[in-house]
């Protein structure tokens, strides 16, 4: 029988490490000891400081903390070479790939970036814009069509304010460099017309005129007090806390994933690696409420810390699937109706049983 080359999730030939179901986590012992040792890739987030120093553990883990400085780097390696076991990832190429039923990893509802979204819709000062409804038969461009921020950013304009996203003409390339391309398989509804542009980028679309405006989580070059482009919604915060208050919808960007290989080997890491997260979270929800001293160098931040609960309630980043329901039942809907995900996606079909219920004394 003849091999096959092993081929990674762009179908491009590997030639260096066996495919990830092949790589199984290493077992170390300390002293008699023994734990499962695991690989974290992670963006630089307060919330996760104490597991990146070493100051919380995971029963049974042992953790090697890679800090990154960009999410796209992370998504783009973890998603072509699963080089690492654990993972913050992309909730639209995560939701994408399980939709397709290829994933390689599985989600635990540890959601380490939230961000509402008002804020990424830019626009050239001189085109004219000035509602939603303006960005119908204009130009727009996106980084990605499977970005988590424009797949958002597409749900309440088409939802909350009634834009028909069939009457704007996409254009897909990198934010500030050419050569960005989709990293999942898209399934496009037919009024939906979006091309790539691999040799040019949005700031430079933004610049020349060949695109009106630009939805980013990134900002193009050429925003800037009295520049050439401008957001949208100069009071973004007002119109996000509208529609929070609204919808109870508060934007979910990124995920903490597991290798499915890691997982299937020891399922039990799903929820210790849950609870792990949620307690470095809640420490730092406490330190920043502390009027003791500044833990950030903001004026007022214990103070404002507390003003968000009036809204949000004692737990304004809530891990877990029943406090975030809304938000991901508006992304898997938001999703479909893009042709982000192949089929309509369940929110418990997100993430596996053993996160979706804790033991109650």
């Amino acid at each position: 029988m003849q091999n096959k080359t092993p081929r990674d999730l762009d179908g491009h030939a590997s030639t260096s490490r066996p495919p990830s179901d092949l790589r199984a986590p290493q077992v170390v012992d300390c002293g008699g000891v023994a734990s499962v040792h695991l690989t974290l890739a992670i963006s630089d987030y307060e919330h996760v400081r104490e597991i990146a120093q070493g100051l919380l553990r995971a029963d049974g883990i042992t953790l090697t903390t890679l800090i990154f400085p960009s999410i796209e780097e992370i998504t783009f390696r973890f998603t072509r070479g699963m080089e690492w076991d654990v993972s913050e990832l992309s909730f639209g190429k995560y939701i994408s790939l399980t939709s397709q039923g290829k994933a390689p990893m599985i989600a635990i509802p540890v959601f380490p970036s939230r961000v509402h979204r008002h804020s990424a819709i830019y626009v050239r000062r001189d085109a004219g814009i000035g509602t939603p409804k303006d960005l119908e038969g204009r130009a727009v461009g996106i980084p990605e069509w499977a970005q988590t921020a424009g797949i958002y950013v597409r749900g309440f304009l088409a939802e909350s304010y009634g834009v028909d996203l069939g009457k704007i003409r996409w254009l897909q390339a990198g934010v500030s460099e050419p050569g960005r391309a989709e990293k999942v398989e898209l399934r496009l509804p037919p009024a939906i017309r979006c091309e790539a542009r691999p040799h040019s980028s949005l700031s430079a679309m933004l610049a020349s005129g060949e695109i009106d405006a630009a939805i980013s989580a990134r900002a193009p070059d050429g925003f800037a007090p009295g520049g050439p482009v401008t957001r949208l919604f100069p009071d973004f915060r007002a119109e996000e806390q509208r529609l929070f208050k609204a919808t109870r919808i508060f934007p979910i960007m990124h995920l903490i994933t597991i290798r499915r290989a890691a997982f299937e080997q020891h399922p039990w890491i799903a929820m210790n690696l849950f609870k792990m997260f949620d307690a470095a979270k809640r420490r730092c929800l406490d330190r920043l409420r502390d009027f003791t001293c500044a833990r950030i160098p903001l004026p007022w931040a214990a103070a404002v810390a507390d003003e968000i609960s009036t809204d949000y309630g004692p737990d304004p980043y809530p891990y877990g699937i029943e406090a975030s329901r809304p938000t991901l039942e508006a992304f898997c809907r938001y999703a479909h109706d893009q042709g982000v995900t192949h089929r309509r996606m369940a929110v418990e079909e997100l993430f596996p049983r053993e996160v979706q219920a804790t033991a109650r004394v």
